[in-house]
């Protein structure tokens, strides 16, 4: 049986904990859009109109994405925290920030300089970022994501 050896293995506990982690800090951030919908699922005149809805459809599809997204990047941060040997919680303030700075700097810099977006609408969005990515990478740390912790 062949296995795959070059992605390194994270204890699965901390994969589904941190899609927890992640996931609530995305629904956090997607509260409003949820928010409308269920205020449209309010107003309709019946449950079974709402479910065939276009609205129903995008939020089941908006949640099933953040869903896959958080355990994908739980996985991800995981993995980090173990190729990295990464075992103080400094060492992931530092490992989630360099993550931070990789995935969200860019796309920060732009919503402020080309696009000239509200600040409270980008500082809400940082926020969210650094929850996901310093956040997160503490939390695993906390937890632990080595599948053998002798490694």
């Amino acid at each position: 049986m062949a296995t795959l050896h070059y992605l390194p293995p994270v204890k699965p506990s901390a994969i589904a904990l941190g899609t927890v982690f992640n996931h609530a800090v995305s629904l956090a951030i997607l509260a409003p859009v949820f928010g409308d919908t269920y205020n449209r699922a309010q107003a309709a005149n019946s449950k079974e109109e709402f479910v065939k809805s276009k609205e129903a459809a995008t939020a089941a599809a908006t949640w099933g994405a953040s869903l896959a997204g958080s355990a994908l990047q739980s996985y991800g941060v995981g993995a980090l925290i173990n190729a990295t040997g990464t075992l103080t919680y400094k060492g992931a303030a530092y490992l989630g920030g360099l993550i931070f700075l990789a995935s969200s700097a860019p796309s920060v810099v732009s919503q402020v300089l080309t696009e000239k977006r509200p600040l409270d609408t980008i500082a809400v969005g940082v926020l969210g970022r650094v929850f996901e990515t310093i956040g997160l990478s503490l939390f695993l740390t906390y937890w632990g994501t080595r599948t053998n912790p002798f490694d």
